[in-house]
């Protein structure tokens, strides 16, 4: 989808400010105005004021040519203002320069609010790490500390590495990852991710990555490279203003030179007509504003904890035909609890659920850890509890002269255990006791609380929902009854994603786009396959993070139609831009060429269409999503 050229077409950027020059060159501009001095006088201070508002501008037009880039605005301008000094146009050639200045120096304000607003809100990078050493706390870089370290993390300090917490409670601000500013408690035994900010307590965390493959790193490296892959309406404006700039030079050589032929008329005022038409001419605004349009809708996005690797992601972000679903992780929490226990008549929910737990004692499996924490208490210790594993079909536990045996059909079968076949949505665990069938339990994952709010949301859009998932066809139609999308396939290997994917791009209409959303390991074929692959970041894998174009990092399937709405919010006002700055640029050429417009009308022109274009660009800085 993307056009990876990584050519940057234009700059506005100023080393210095050039607020007091400005100032400068309209005090002395006002008072020769004013003292109205000899002509001789008159030109040398004009020129002074000239080479102080514009001397900087004529000189990048010499540097630029001899680097063979003639045709920009500062060459545009150039020529047009030395060629009013030559007509005697002194206050023109000034107030030409000045305003210039003055709109350049509004228009690099607007760029620096934009990258700002992205400087401030990815203001994660940690500056150190918090190691013990004997009995005190040394500050060390983050980048010296290594996997396995114990690191200590106070109130108000960032967490500088991703790890696991192994000692304490805390609640932490992770606001510049997932744009959520409702804090979040973390305890003994979760996850601590990199860039967030611990409010209150005190943290110790066993680093599991260092520092260039930690989640804060990934991040600061996304947003700097978010400018390299361009759009495709980005790059149509870097051929446009390439074959544009010299045609319209040749437009002014023309004007000045043919008319006074056919016409007899003066050859001057044909001349001063070709000034203002090349300074109505230089295309700023849309070199800069559709640029910064995208760049300000990657950051709008960031804002929403939607990170977007390109402008050309952005784009294709605008125009989805339908979006493809991983189930686990993805639409649900991929964490699974015990949604029901079914004893025998005679046995109670407890008994089932005590000698499940037994059996499971040592395992660390997502299933034998659910059964764990239903039961709420230990159950067992070294000295009297022997287990045994039966690969593939569950657990056999001795346990004070018992014989406890929890697994799958094929278990109880193994050990002619009588019981009934359960067809339920989920994992179903039987459970038996000294021969004897005590019932089962039902595992299953949890679908996320805002999965169905945002499969709503994309059929509202008119977009089409798909889920691919490798569990059974009861699991799928199970969650699917709950969220209500148009298709859904089971019981797919990774390799059988792709071919779905395929059929889906095959299916699109002609300018559509195909998303998939995934979040495991298992998912980087299919991300990368997709026009677009979104990964859930904040705990998805890594493979899944770096194969995919979009990260959402706080997990949430809601974010999605979010970041849908303001890729076509943005794309929106870089179309407006397009239209506003070409209709104006048209109209006031022709005013131009028929001698209706002035030279300082001419910059007004330039000047004030770049300056409108910029501030409705960022507007995508703060879009409000509809859809929420």
């Amino acid at each position: 989808m993307c056009e990876h050229e990584h050519d940057q077409t234009h700059h506005h950027h100023h080393e210095k400010s050039p607020l007091l020059k400005i100032i400068l060159s309209i005090i002395i501009f006002t008072a020769v105005m004013i003292i109205q001095p000899s002509e001789p006088v008159k030109f040398i201070v004009f020129l002074a004021a000239y080479l102080i508002a514009g001397g900087d501008i004529v000189l990048k037009a010499l540097k630029n040519i001899f680097k063979g880039k003639v045709f920009d605005e500062n060459f545009l301008m150039s020529i047009a203002t030395i060629g009013a000094f030559g007509i005697k146009e002194y206050p023109e050639a000034v107030m030409v320069m000045i305003l210039y200045q003055l709109g350049e120096y509004f228009q690099d304000k607007a760029v620096e609010k934009s990258r700002a607003s992205i400087s401030a809100l990815m203001d994660i990078r940690p500056d150190y790490a918090n190691i013990e050493q004997g009995e005190e706390i040394v500050k060390v870089s983050p980048e010296k500390i290594k996997i396995g370290d114990v690191i200590l993390v106070k109130t108000g300090e960032k967490i500088p590495l991703d790890g696991i917490i192994i000692d304490g409670k805390a609640s932490i601000d992770t606001s510049a990852l997932t744009g959520e500013s409702i804090p979040r408690e973390v305890k003994c035994g979760d996850k601590a991710i990199s860039g967030c900010i611990n409010t209150n307590g005190i943290l110790r965390i066993k680093v599991e990555k260092e520092f260039g493959d930690s989640t804060v790193s990934k991040i600061l490296e996304l947003v700097e490279h978010a400018g390299n892959k361009k759009a495709k309406t980005e790059n149509f404006i870097t051929r446009f203003a390439k074959i544009y700039t010299p045609l319209v030079v040749l437009g002014a050589l023309l004007l000045a030179m043919i008319p006074p032929l056919l016409t007899g008329t003066s050859f001057w005022i044909w001349f001063e007509r070709a000034l203002t038409f090349l300074v109505i001419s230089c295309p700023c605004a849309l070199v800069i504003s559709v640029p910064l349009g995208f760049f300000a809708g990657i950051g709008g996005a960031s804002k929403a904890g939607v990170l977007i690797k390109g402008s050309c992601y952005l784009e294709a972000l605008s125009k989805p035909y339908a979006i493809a679903f991983d189930k686990t992780g993805t639409l649900t929490k991929g964490s699974f609890e015990v949604q029901n226990v079914c004893a025998r008549e005679g046995v109670t929910n407890d008994e089932v659920l005590t000698n499940a737990a037994i059996c499971e004692t040592y395992s660390s499996h997502p299933i034998a850890l659910s059964i764990k924490k239903a039961t709420g208490k230990k159950l067992a210790d070294d000295t009297t509890l022997n287990i045994v594993e039966i690969s593939g079909k569950g657990i056999k536990a001795n346990y004070h002269n018992s014989v406890i045996l929890t697994g799958n059909h094929k278990l109880m079968e193994q050990f002619s255990i009588d019981c009934e076949i359960v067809d339920e949505p989920g994992t179903v665990v039987y459970v038996a006791k000294n021969e004897k069938y005590l019932g089962y339990i039902i595992i299953a994952d949890q679908v996320k609380e805002d999965s169905a709010n945002a499969i709503s949301k994309l059929k509202r859009l008119n977009i089409k929902t798909v889920m691919l998932t490798g569990d059974n066809n009861t699991s799928a139609i199970a969650i699917n009854n709950q969220l209500g999308l148009d298709k859904i396939y089971s019981e797919l290997l990774p390799s059988d994603k792709v071919d779905k994917v395929e059929e889906l791009l095959k299916e699109k209409p002609e300018g559509k786009t195909i998303i998939f959303v995934g979040d495991g390991i298992n998912d980087a074929p299919v991300l990368t396959r997709s026009d677009v692959g979104i990964a859930m970041g904040a705990l998805g894998s890594d493979a899944a993070i770096e194969a995919a174009d979009v990260v959402i990092m706080d997990d949430k399937p809601s974010k999605i139609p979010t970041a849908i709405e303001i890729a076509r919010k943005t794309l929106v006002i870089v179309k407006q831009n397009i239209i506003f700055a070409i209709g104006i640029k048209v109209i006031f050429l022709i005013l131009g060429a028929i001698g209706l417009m002035t030279m300082w009308g001419a910059v007004f022109a330039d000047v004030g269409v770049t300056f409108i274009a910029v501030l409705n660009s960022l507007r995508a800085l703060n879009i409000k999503n509809k859809t929420l």
